[in-house]
């Protein structure tokens, strides 16, 4: 570990020897990264040789000392309100941050203890994950259509090839999960939570599947029927304002992207007991979701602001879901660069639209979005986060494939 070393001012307002203990502290505690703290008298904190350009401003002393309680927590917090600052680069700064604390041995007490709080309270039931989605989805469909592709898909992209655009990129995502669920023309899919409805169109639309879609955000259902209706897909794609628990009836294939994260592990086994119960004896099934490496809790400012009650699982929690049922997993892949790749689209189309959604939303608003996706960037780009497909189906089924060939042999 690099020598803490610290410089200071000498004008009426320097901060005291406790403050730039503090700052230390806080370095400490996420890890000892290669990050300078300008404190609000200009007195400056680092490690080592202080040669680095990446400095967090703190504009005002309780400032410092919120972070010194929960950095993971309160650093979204304040930079959304404009009270600290960074130099350097905000994606260079939260990757320097990130594998530092990826390096840690165990977790941020304080993001630990947070987060172990907030779920005593908290296990998305049916009013909860109402109130939670309407919270993340419902601010607006013309915001999301600022910096989306045309299809409006919110989950990672497929890049097969790196020159994809971002509609190019998420039309494969689409075939790549089709082609693992080996969809047949007059097949039947069930879909939970659908976003704003194009992998359901998609399917219908290009293999002539029939696909009943569930989700409780109305601002998404009601677009997605729009969209329906007006490309002559609603005979073939029902949307249903509905939570996954109430999914009804048998089909050939259950896929869900982009929901489990929402799901929350305490209802893996309910889960699992809805797609066993309405998948057929040789359907298929996929769940595409980000994840993490191993157990642990969401982010405390981004559960807190953006995705309440959001919890991205570990490939060992995803078992619950499948094990109780006799449920076999065919194939896992992980997808999290291409997912940095497509956050690196949304941010830079957010940031060409900004003057149009600064006539809507606040700076404040403004801010904690930006930090939003420059963080994923970073939380998938440093391993932070994953992002996995798995696919499955009923432990007797025989109908598999031999090879995995059927997933690329269309593309190439």
């Amino acid at each position: 570990m690099g020598k803490l070393i610290s410089t200071h001012t000498d004008n009426a307002t320097e901060a005291g020897s406790f403050d730039r203990w503090v700052a230390r502290k806080i370095l400490s505690i996420i890890g000892n990264p290669a990050l300078a703290f300008v404190l609000h008298d200009g007195s400056t904190v680092t490690i080592g040789d202080g040669q680095t350009s990446l400095r967090l401003l703190i504009h005002d002393r309780p400032a410092l000392w919120l972070l010194a309680i929960n950095p993971e927590l309160y650093f979204g917090e304040l930079y959304s309100e404009g009270r600290i600052d960074l130099e350097g680069g905000l994606s260079e700064f939260l990757n320097t941050a990130n594998r530092a604390l990826t390096a840690r041995k165990s977790p941020v007490v304080s993001g630990l203890i947070y987060s172990w709080v907030k779920q005593l309270f908290i296990n998305n039931s049916l009013d909860t994950a109402r109130h939670n989605i309407h919270q993340h989805y419902d601010i607006g469909n013309a915001f999301y259509e600022k910096w989306l592709d045309r299809e409006m898909q919110y989950t990672c992209a497929y890049f097969a090839a790196p020159d994809c655009t971002l509609e190019q990129a998420q039309i494969a995502k689409m075939d790549h999960v089709c082609r693992k669920l080996r969809l047949e023309p007059g097949q039947s899919v069930v879909e939970a939570g659908f976003g704003w409805g194009g992998l359901a169109r998609h399917m219908a639309r290009k293999y002539g599947v029939r696909v009943k879609a569930y989700n409780i955000s109305h601002e998404q259902v009601a677009y997605a029927r729009q969209r329906a209706k007006n490309e002559g897909l609603d005979e073939q794609v029902e949307y249903i304002e509905d939570d996954y628990r109430n999914i009804r009836g048998e089909f050939d294939v259950f896929v869900s992207v982009g929901m489990l994260e929402h799901v929350g592990t305490r209802n893996y086994k309910v889960l699992g007991r809805v797609i066993n119960s309405c998948l057929k004896e040789k359907g298929m099934g996929l769940i595409h979701t980000i994840g993490r490496n191993r157990p642990g809790y969401m982010n405390p400012w981004i559960a807190k602001r953006i995705f309440p009650g959001a919890c991205p699982p570990a490939i060992s929690e995803m078992m619950n879901i499948f094990e109780s049922e006799n449920l076999s997993v065919l194939d896992i892949e992980n997808l999290r660069l291409h997912y940095a790749t497509t956050l690196e689209h949304w941010l830079s189309r957010f940031n060409d639209n900004i003057g149009q959604i600064r006539e809507k939303y606040d700076e404040k608003f403004i801010r904690a979005w930006r930090l939003y996706l420059c963080g994923s960037i970073s939380a998938f780009t440093t391993g932070r986060l994953q992002l996995y497909q798995v696919v499955f189906t009923p432990g007797e089924n025989n109908n598999l494939p031999w090879s995995r060939a059927h997933l690329y042999d269309s593309h190439q």
